[in-house]
């Protein structure tokens, strides 16, 4: 088993993490192709306190074959000496589009199979391409993918999935539909089957206070969530819900569900933020390849400190390497041209000049 690793945004702690995740002895035995600028990687080197070697590959020479143990393509993409730590920059931002375009590319291919990144800043995302919205949006364009994925946020005791994610809270209400949050069941099972939960108990969060209180506080939990549960209960899956989302997590540590199923983002982050913020993975599911990343973010107060904490990174690189193990259903391998890595990826609008 091979991972694809990018390097995430060089302003915060992610070169730090990168290097501290490939000196763990966990990771002694695994095969890592890195992404991203290798200076980028030393000055993580230097801020985590760790020292190794690394066969460097020139991106226009990965061919069908790579080398064992951990290698990394050099892609010279984010000059050092033009960084400020702790800060956005178009240049971090696009130099981690390139990277995380160059990794998908590589899964893509066949030559890894499993991507991972370490916290990327979406605020440098967008000074380098303002169009950019998500990840999984940006995969779409990367993969050109006829189905998008959707994030999971998995801790040991429960996971999270979400019908929405990056919209506007005013916006959720009219983003639900009835067809939308039965896909996303669907989708949650689908995916954690193939991690290995056999019929995994969903628990399908309400949108409004106590479930709408029998409509005194909106209709989407009766006329939307609740038909979309009943119909994924007719369909033989282990549904229940709409639940109050001030108690679905509740049940859910208490052993009632594998997963929990949310109607936006910080219904569900809040609680797996405060479960469990250092151990907390984020999961890319749905493309034929897990996609992988520890669930905060890039901690700009922290970053060259040598204070960042490997623990989340660590659980990412473990549930990549344990999903790709399951050997989940893989599209057509797309063969890698010889700019793969440089002109391809900036002629299809990936990072910014």
């Amino acid at each position: 088993m091979r991972t694809a690793l990018a390097i995430g945004d060089a302003g915060g702690v992610g070169p730090e993490l990168a290097a501290m995740l490939l000196a763990h002895e966990d990771m002694r035995n695994r095969d890592v192709i890195v992404v991203g600028d290798a200076q980028v990687l030393k000055m993580g080197m230097k801020h985590a306190g760790v020292d190794f070697d690394l066969t460097i590959i020139p991106a226009d020479q990965i061919g069908g074959t790579l080398p064992a143990d951990k290698v990394m393509v050099d892609l010279a993409n984010c000059p050092v000496e033009a960084l400020a730590l702790g800060n956005s920059s178009a240049k971090a931002g696009a130099a981690s589009l390139q990277n995380f375009a160059a990794v998908l590319r590589l899964a893509q291919a066949g030559l890894a199979d499993a991507v991972m990144f370490t916290p990327f800043n979406k605020h440098s995302m967008r000074l380098a391409r303002p169009e950019y919205v998500d990840e999984i949006g940006f995969i779409d364009t990367v993969l050109e993918s006829g189905r998008s994925g959707r994030e999971f946020n998995v801790l040991e005791e429960v996971w999270n999935a979400r019908v929405t994610s990056h919209i506007p809270l005013r916006k959720v209400a009219d983003a639900l539909s009835i067809e939308r949050i039965l896909a996303s069941i669907k989708l949650t099972a689908e995916v954690m089957e193939g991690a290995g939960k056999k019929a995994p108990r969903i628990g399908v969060a309400a949108l409004n206070p106590h479930a709408g209180d029998g409509r005194n506080f909106g209709d989407e939990d009766e006329d939307i969530i609740l038909p979309a549960v009943d119909l994924a209960v007719a369909e033989g899956l282990n549904v229940k819900g709409p639940i109050p989302s001030d108690t679905v997590f509740v049940r859910a540590t208490r052993g009632e569900f594998d997963a929990v199923l949310t109607m936006y983002h910080d219904q569900g982050q809040i609680a797996m933020k405060l479960m469990g913020f250092d151990r907390g993975v984020t999961l890319i599911a749905g493309y034929g390849f897990p996609i992988v990343t520890p669930a905060h973010g890039t901690a700009f107060d922290i970053a060259g400190q040598g204070k960042a904490d490997l623990g989340a990174t660590l659980q990412a690189a473990k549930l990549g390497h344990d999903l790709a193990k399951l050997n989940l259903a893989r599209e057509a391998y797309i063969p890698l041209q010889a700019s793969w890595a440089t002109e391809a990826v900036r002629e299809r609008g990936m990072a910014a000049e």
